[in-house]
């Protein structure tokens, strides 16, 4: 007796020590992640391979999202779909079943990668995935340290195993039934001029998918990479006609920016899914069934008050 109650408290010791976040918290502060950081949270470096080897992070394993999805045009932004060998390969970067992942990236000069990887990971089943506000330079300003590349030990591997939802993604035909669908709202991460017709990414096409608002992500931060005051996002997202009622649906070139974007929204209480094939995927099928426009017809890149 006496020893199953020690067992028990053994557990129960165990259990307490875990790094917890809830659930639907999709972003946390520099501050928060070092407090997850000091219990044990796996760290994720998504920023340009360039900058992970000239500015480590104690303790971050590099990261690209290019390693988890296709290979082949124009699929290059949709994720890999042999969910066995999605396992392996994250099960390598140090991903376990019950602890944190704390993603970060370079908001102010980097692409949403950052994003990107959190939005995989909640859709491949990892619930406790999130990004860093502020990125790289907040967590140096909260105290983590810089260290040379080869400073980083390799990670230990996890045990994560790929669970697939479909809450937060959609397909390329799922997305054409809904066009013109009341409460929705198709939201087009990428810059105005990509929006008004410019490929500058290898689109087979130009322009954006019909109904689309234009709605750059990087508007939601600060010039120090910060998200702007919830308040602030809200209103801003209502002049872009983007309500809490409206499903949300966000694209780009290759779901990244995208990706980013549905991660934030998320946290902030809207229901976003992420169409990862993007304007790759869509520009290399027929116009007439995967239509584009290049008029700035719903073009709100600049709202008025």
């Amino acid at each position: 007796m006496a020893s199953m109650i020690f067992i028990a408290k053994i557990k129960e010791m165990v259990n307490s020590s875990k790094p917890q976040i809830h659930y639907s918290k999709w972003v946390v502060s520099a501050d928060e992640a070092q407090q997850l950081l000091a219990q044990g949270a796996t760290f994720l470096d998504a920023r340009e391979p360039a900058l992970q080897e000239s500015g480590c992070l104690q303790g971050a394993v590099p990261i690209g999202w290019e390693q988890f999805s296709q290979a082949s045009p124009p699929f290059q932004g949709k994720l890999l779909e042999d969910n066995q060998l999605l396992t392996q390969k994250l099960q390598a970067f140090g991903i376990f079943n019950g602890t944190p992942v704390i993603v970060f990236g370079d908001p102010v000069n980097g692409g949403g990668e950052d994003g990107r990887i959190v939005w995989m990971l909640r859709t491949l089943g990892h619930q406790n995935a999130v990004l860093v506000d502020g990125g790289d330079q907040a967590l140096v300003k909260a105290g983590i340290p810089t260290v040379t590349a080869v400073a980083n030990q390799p990670p230990t591997r996890g045990d994560f195993v790929v669970s697939r939802t479909t809450a937060g993604e959609i397909g390329r035909d799922e997305l054409k039934a809904c066009l013109g669908c009341e409460n929705l709202a198709i939201v087009d991460a990428r810059e105005p001029g990509e929006y008004a017709g410019e490929t500058p990414y290898g689109e087979q096409r130009g322009g954006h998918i019909p109904g689309a608002i234009s709605l750059y992500y990087k508007i939601l931060l600060g010039e120090d990479g910060k998200l702007l005051p919830r308040g602030e996002i809200v209103a801003l997202l209502q002049q872009y006609k983007v309500t809490s009622e409206a499903e949300i649906i966000a694209y780009c070139t290759g779901g990244i920016r995208s990706g980013w974007l549905t991660s934030v929204l998320t946290d902030l209480g809207f229901t976003v899914k992420n169409y990862a094939g993007s304007m790759w995927e869509w520009s290399a099928f027929p116009v007439e069934d995967y239509p584009l426009e290049e008029e700035e017809k719903i073009n709100l890149s600049c709202p008025q008050n």
